[in-house]
């Protein structure tokens, strides 16, 4: 299966939410493609926020070589489910996508761990270290409601 993470900047949440999945799905010994991008165009080309680097890098992830890139309407082709880290930017994905937009392929991120609730990742961006303590914890808890609901694999001859 083919992830796209999307956040605001694509330098806070969704970088997080990358990486988690990644780790989550390699552990699990699932071939998923997870990449990240955000709707604002403001950080194109940056890596992740220190921050976001620094939580990650205590949990064991590492998602410094990731850079920041800009959602398009060509990424409803490209992946079968898009994640949205919060509700404004789950309005600009449906701007962007125009004619391309599927809501049978986006959600919030959230509504994994807690279906229906509509709940956002909060944006760390202008506050101290723990918020990013927090995003990381919320961002985990639906990456693994993620791994069971599509991760479960058949077994042989089923």
């Amino acid at each position: 299966m083919k992830f796209l993470m999307v956040c605001l900047g694509n330098i806070c949440r969704s970088p997080l939410a990358e990486g988690i999945l990644q780790h989550k799905a390699r552990a699990a010994g699932l071939d998923w493609t997870v990449e990240s991008a955000g709707t604002n165009g403001y950080h194109t080309g940056e890596a992740p926020h220190r921050l976001s680097q620094k939580v990650a890098k205590i949990n064991g992830i590492d998602i410094c070589n990731q850079r920041a890139r800009n959602f398009t309407a060509a990424d409803f082709d490209r992946y079968d489910k898009i994640y949205a880290l919060a509700e404004d930017v789950l309005h600009e994905i449906r701007r962007i996508a125009g004619n391309k937009y599927d809501p049978s392929k986006v959600t919030l991120l959230m509504n994994e761990a807690f279906p229906g609730k509509n709940l956002d990742v909060p944006d760390p961006w202008y506050g101290e270290e723990p918020g990013y303590h927090d995003v990381f914890q919320q961002i985990s808890e639906a990456c693994d409601a993620i791994i069971v609901k599509y991760g479960v694999k058949m077994p042989a001859g089923s």
